[in-house]
């Protein structure tokens, strides 16, 4: 009897232990499961992990680079001979263009406004030449005239002769001139056109020394003359009657012009010419 009773103690002691293995062997699978689990590839991208608030099916979104310093420094395409005409730097650039210019403002908003309408209906670029005086008298012209995307030029700032006077009053005509259109708007003209198309070597000199090109015209529109006055169809019959290459075409800020001016640049366009951009002219020669 005693020796049954011992064997059944014996035969429950060892049922426990193996009851016990299996436990432990179940509960170990469980913690290996979940160890094989956290070394699986990570499938979250690098931006997602480096941004916890980004959810798993969002796509990284791309970083604002700045703009390299001289991405906006244009390009200079085009150069000026000494018949004041312009020829390509580069033989890929095109040679049929004109650059438009238009002397002796600033006079009258409405007519101004009416120009630059114009040239932004065409995409084209011009020179403003202005006298100081008369920046003095309509300040928020030239504000406009820059605002809109044109080009000002420096024209002195009394228009008088200058092939007439000595060094020091050119000088101050050309100098006095610089630092006005610098105060309005932040830069100093790189152009510069004698009034009358009068200069000499002390003029250009001077010019040159305030880092502007010096330029007269090699296609006068004739604007300014008593026969041309009120009368648009013979501006733009001036105009095309001397077309040719790289033309640095004189006009005025007047209203007949600005009348003209749509009509005129229809028709440079059909005869395949473009205009260039102040911008890509080299501007010392």
């Amino acid at each position: 009897m005693i020796k049954l009773l011992i064997q059944l103690i014996a035969v429950f002691i060892l049922a426990a232990q193996m009851t016990g293995c299996s436990t432990l062997s179940h509960d170990e699978g469980k913690a290996d499961s979940k160890q094989v689990a956290n070394t699986q590839p990570s499938t979250q991208s690098p931006a997602a992990a480096e941004n916890p608030s980004m959810e798993n099916n969002d796509q990284p979104v791309p970083s604002v680079q700045p703009a390299p310093k001289d991405s906006a420094k244009p390009i200079k395409l085009y150069r000026m001979n000494e018949a004041y005409r312009f020829v390509p730097i580069e033989e890929s650039s095109p040679d049929k263009v004109v650059l438009l210019t238009f002397d002796d403002g600033l006079k009258d908003e409405a007519v101004l406004t009416s120009m630059l309408d114009t040239l932004d209906k065409h995409a084209a670029k011009a020179v403003f030449f202005v006298n100081g005086y008369r920046v003095k008298q309509n300040p928020q012209l030239l504000e406009l005239i820059h605002q809109r995307g044109q080009t000002i030029g420096n024209h002195s700032w009394d228009h008088i002769n200058l092939k007439n006077e000595n060094e020091e009053i050119i000088e101050k005509q050309i100098s006095d001139l610089q630092t006005k259109i610098e105060s309005l708007i932040g830069e100093k003209p790189l152009f510069f056109r004698p009034p009358f198309g009068s200069g000499g070597d002390i003029v250009k000199k001077i010019v040159k020394n305030h880092g502007m090109l010096y330029m007269t015209w090699s296609n006068g529109s004739l604007d300014w003359d008593k026969s041309t006055k009120d009368k648009p169809d013979e501006v733009i019959r001036n105009v095309m009657e001397q077309l040719h290459p790289g033309a640095n075409i004189l006009m005025h800020e007047l209203q007949w012009t600005a009348d003209a001016l749509d009509e005129l640049l229809t028709k440079l366009k059909d005869k395949g010419y473009g205009f260039i951009d102040p911008a890509a002219i080299a501007a010392i020669r």
